[in-house]
């Protein structure tokens, strides 16, 4: 699909199956997201901007890359988007953190704010949106619309799991964001929950159901 990267690494799919079992564990599951989302933090930034910089190892003088620009933002949608955010700070432990809480309502579906904070420069920055599910899309377009209000240009989007739905979705409100997933699943039931899925990433996460 255009626009979407499936990162299919032969790790990401093996823990993504596991996962999916709804005999994972709590415990296990929370560290599987974990540990998937720092593999495909690792797919995200694989184009960061770097410069040359002089340094000297215990050996000689050398010339080395590093990081250009400001530190970028995790931006986790809560609650579920938290676990994934951890994993990401694994691996960019400099990077700031924004906080987009929304909550999808049951009847329509539709994506509803309840909480917003963000770094105060945060349109200066590549901001990467986080959340295990893109289902209907709906929340993840009331979250890139949000940030995009606040200023920011540079925006990228990352989950585990995504619905065909969902990403037509997200792609036809935002076609500048470019999509990061482990897999592209075909379906939604009438809940809007993707199927085959995984569940509900919040409640397997932190043990609500």
């Amino acid at each position: 699909m255009q626009g979407v990267t499936v990162v299919d690494h032969p790790l990401v799919r093996h823990k993504l199956t596991r996962m999916r079992d709804k005999q994972t564990s709590t415990k296990t599951f929370r560290a599987l997201m974990r540990e998937t989302a720092t593999l495909l933090c690792y797919e995200v930034t694989r184009h960061l901007p770097t410069h040359t910089v002089e340094i000297e190892t215990p050996v000689a003088p050398t010339k080395a890359e590093e990081i250009s620009g400001k530190k970028l933002v995790f931006a986790p949608i809560l609650r579920a988007g938290l676990g994934m955010a951890e994993g990401m700070l694994d691996l960019v432990p400099s990077a700031r953190v924004a906080h987009i809480g929304l909550f999808r309502d049951p009847e329509s579906l539709e994506a509803v704010e309840y909480y917003y904070k963000t770094p105060e420069d945060i349109a200066d920055r590549l901001v990467i949106v986080v959340d295990p599910m893109l289902a209907t899309g709906h929340t993840a377009v009331a979250a890139l619309t949000l940030l995009k209000r606040s200023g920011v240009t540079d925006l990228r989007f990352v989950c585990l799991v995504a619905s065909v739905q969902g990403v037509e979705t997200l792609r036809a409100a935002h076609p500048d964001v470019l999509i990061w997933t482990a897999a592209v699943d075909a379906e939604l039931n009438d809940h809007g929950y993707i199927v085959p899925g995984l569940g509900d990433a919040g409640d397997r996460t932190f043990g609500t159901r």
